[in-house]
Formats: C-alpha cells, sequence, structure tokens
C-alpha cells in the first residue's frame, strides 16, 4: 500500500544518510588535509634535530631512539653510501630531491622529506597509510555522535510525519462520519496550507453535487407533478371506454384515449431528452452549423407544408464556408428542432417560419422567426422554466412546457445565448454562439 508517511520518513531516511555520508567524506578529506600538514611539519621537525656535523657511520639495523616505528630514517653521503637507516627490514629508495614528495614503498605510497646536512642528505618517510587512518578516526569520532542520533532523529521524524497528517485524518473521518444527504462544505479553519487545495476541491465537489442533487430533485417532483394530470386523465378515458353504450360513443372516447397517450408520450420524451442534457454524458467536438441547421430544416419542411406554412432558410455566412462551433451535434440537433417545431406549431396555416444564420464578427447567430401569436412581455422569461406555458396559450393547445427549457439548457452548456422578441406579428428567437477556433 502507498503511504504517504512511508514516503516521507523513507526520504528523510535517506536525506540524513546521505548528508551524514557526505558530512563523514567531507570530513575524512578535511581530517587529512590537517594531518598531512602535523605529520609534515613533524617530520620537518626531526631532520631540523638531527646534529650538523659529520656524521660517523652507523650500523645497519640500529634504530634511532625516540622515533615512531612508523617512521623511516636513512642517511647517505656524498657518494650515495648509506651511511644510517632506522630499519634493517627495509631501506626506502634513495630521494636524491630536497623537500617533499611521495614516492613508491613498501606497502603503498610513502611522504618523504629530503633534506642536506652538512656532507649528508637526511631523509625522513612516512607511509600515507598512516595518515589516512589517522583521518578516518578523527571523521568517525565526528560522524558518531550523529549516527548515535539519528534512532532519535527517527522518532522525531515519525512525530512530526504523523502531526503533519492528522488534518488529512481529521478531514478524512469527517467525509466518512457522512451521509449521502450531507453535502455542507468541509470546514478548512485552521487547515495547513497544503491541505487546503484538497478541502477547496472537495468542497467545490460537494457544491457541485448538491446543486444537481437539488436540480434532479425538483425535476423529479415537477415530472411527477406533470405526469399526475394526463395519467388522471388517461385513467379517466379509459372508464369512459368502457362504460361507452354504442360504437359511436366508444369510437370518440378511444379517439380522446388516443390523444391523451400522443400528449403523454410527448411528455415523457421531452422529460427524457432534458434529462439526457448533462455536460458529462456529451463529447463536444466542431460541428457545421450550417449543415447541421439545412438538415433541421428539411426533416420539418414536410410538417411545415402538411399545416401550410413556408419555411424558409436564409444563410448570410462567409460565402458558402462552413460556419463550425464547438458542440455536440445531437444536442444541436434538438435544440433547433423544439424551435422550430414551436413555430410551426404556434403559426397559423398560410403563413411563413423564417430561419436565417449569419456571422457576426466571432459569433454565429441562428433566428427563427414566426407568425403566431408571440408571448407575453412578463412571460419572455418564464416560459423557459420546467412546465411552464405562456398565459396566452390555451390549455388545449398541445404542448409540455418543456420545449423552451430543453432549448435553454443545451445553449447554456454550449455556451450560447438565447435571446426571445415579439415583432408584432409573430416571435423572434435569436441563439448567438461563439465561433469555433479552427
Amino acid at each position: 500500500m502507498n503511504s504517504i508517511r512511508r514516503q516521507l520518513l523513507l526520504w528523510l531516511a535517506l536525506g540524513l544518510s546521505a548528508g551524514i555520508l557526505l558530512a563523514g567524506i567531507a570530513l575524512y578529506f578535511q581530517a587529512r588535509g590537517e594531518a598531512n600538514e602535523i605529520f609534515d611539519y613533524q617530520m620537518r621537525q626531526i631532520a631540523a634535530s638531527l646534529p650538523r656535523q659529520a656524521f660517523a657511520p652507523i650500523a645497519p639495523g640500529q634504530d634511532a631512539p625516540g622515533l615512531d616505528d612508523e617512521i623511516m630514517m636513512q642517511i647517505w653521503d656524498s657518494t650515495g653510501t648509506v651511511i644510517y637507516h632506522s630499519h634493517s627490514r627495509s631501506v626506502m629508495p634513495q630521494q636524491a630531491e630536497l623537500g617533499f614528495a611521495d614516492v613508491p614503498g613498501p606497502g603503498g605510497m610513502w611522504r618523504v622529506y629530503s633534506a642536506q646536512i652538512g656532507n649528508t642528505v637526511a631523509q625522513v618517510s612516512q607511509p600515507q597509510s598512516a595518515r589516512k587512518q589517522v583521518a578516518a578516526q578523527a571523521a568517525v569520532k565526528t560522524v558518531m555522535p550523529l549516527l548515535l542520533l539519528f534512532p532519535l532523529i527517527g522518532v522525531l521524524s515519525w512525530v512530526a510525519v504523523s502531526r503533519g497528517l492528522a488534518p488529512v485524518r481529521k478531514a478524512a473521518a469527517e467525509v466518512a462520519a457522512r451521509d449521502m444527504n450531507s453535502l455542507q462544505p468541509l470546514a478548512d479553519v485552521g487547515m495547513p496550507q497544503e491541505i487546503q487545495p484538497l478541502t477547496h476541491a472537495l468542497n467545490d465537489l460537494l457544491a457541485r453535487l448538491k446543486h444537481a442533487t437539488e436540480t434532479q430533485r425538483a425535476f423529479v417532483a415537477d415530472a411527477a407533478h406533470e405526469l399526475r394530470t394526463p395519467l388522471t386523465a388517461l385513467r379517466l378515458q379509459t372508464q369512459l371506454a368502457e362504460r361507452a353504450v354504442d360504437e359511436e360513443e366508444r369510437r370518440a372516447a378511444f379517439a380522446d384515449l388516443k390523444n391523451g397517450l400522443e400528449r403523454t408520450t410527448h411528455l415523457v420524451h421531452q422529460l427524457l431528452t432534458l434529462a439526457r442534457q448533462e455536460p458529462d454524458a456529451m463529447s463536444f467536438t466542431q460541428v457545421d452549423l450550417r449543415a447541421l441547421l439545412g438538415s433541421v430544416v428539411g426533416d420539418l419542411s414536410s410538417v411545415a407544408e402538411h399545416g401550410g406554412i413556408d419555411l424558409g432558410l436564409s444563410d448570410q455566412g462567409d460565402d458558402g464556408r462552413p460556419l463550425r462551433v464547438t458542440g455536440n451535434a445531437d444536442a444541436l440537433r434538438i435544440l433547433f428542432g423544439n424551435l422550430l417545431s414551436n413555430a410551426l406549431q404556434y403559426s397559423p396555416a398560410d403563413s411563413t417560419v423564417d430561419v436565417a444564420m449569419r456571422s457576426d464578427g466571432d459569433a454565429l447567430v441562428v433566428t427563427v422567426e414566426d407568425r403566431g401569436p408571440g408571448i407575453p412581455e412578463q412571460d419572455l422569461e418564464r416560459v423557459f422554466d420546467r412546465f411552464h406555458r405562456a398565459a396566452n396559450v390555451p390549455p388545449s393547445q398541445p404542448g409540455s412546457g418543456l420545449g423552451l427549457a430543453i432549448v435553454r439548457q443545451i445553449a447554456d452548456l454550449h455556451g450560447a445565448r438565447v435571446r426571445l422578441e415579439n415583432t408584432g406579428t409573430g416571435l423572434r428567437v435569436e441563439v448567438r454562439f461563439a465561433k469555433a477556433k479552427v
């Protein structure tokens, strides 16, 4: 299981270990430099302490008193003859160059200091390994307290991480304690800055869920209310058909029943259409508005012809080139289909319904103008509410009061604006889209 605490502690432990290791390496090199200076000074002092008079030959193997076993010294005369060496087991090569030098010797590299003393040359040598050992011991002694503190640092880190993650556990517990109806925002007072983006995102999600739930509840309540009337009417019409005493009365009852079924079917279809127009259920692409509008007009041309209405489309676009918007083609087809259906339904016979589209800067504008009774000014905005019908619409007029609500919802999802205007001879509907960016 992926754990933030484990990840933090792991990286903290790795960081501390790497820091201690780098500190130990740096201390080692620093201590070795200081050891070199100290031992070089010691070697110069040893050479300087030798007497200045000529040396008499000393038998090999007689160690000079007071010298450390890690320091080897030898002296030779002007002819190159070794007249003294401190250790009988090995002899360093004679280094004619005066001063300090690093030369290979028994067991590795040696630090050699040569000095002219009278007619002789004294050479003091020390293995580099001795200096490295001293430097390593000094570095370990310095780092050891840090290593001993490592468990304490680990415990403190565990406590600090646990306390730092406490707000996350608190927020999680608060969310877990809620039921499906508790959509109030989480309290973020006192939350650390690192946790606030998470709580803000959760609160935004809860707000959207609350809005969606309230909208859905309102929709279900409205739908239940609107379905109650036609279903009651269907039940009454069925009873009338059952009680019919002759064929003519039965035929009239079944005709009313058929009309009621058609109205109820239309209402259910509109309700399902409205419920499907959700942003998450749509895929948006670039749609050629000219081609789509022409297709919708063509589909309804037979309905217009049957009602004796002249349905026409005028195109004032850019030289016949595609006029594209970003949207969902099926949803836009429903939008224009509802507008044209309303216009045809409320226009009298031997009248016209004019559909026009034009380019207006960065916008595409579609207008639908009929010759119907229009809408009272006080209802121009309310007709976009679900199940609301204008005051001048007779009860016998078919419709469910959902057509323009669906138009407004689809337009909002596409970022379009819908405007209604009475012309004196009918109603003009204007839908303004933003052009798709190529």
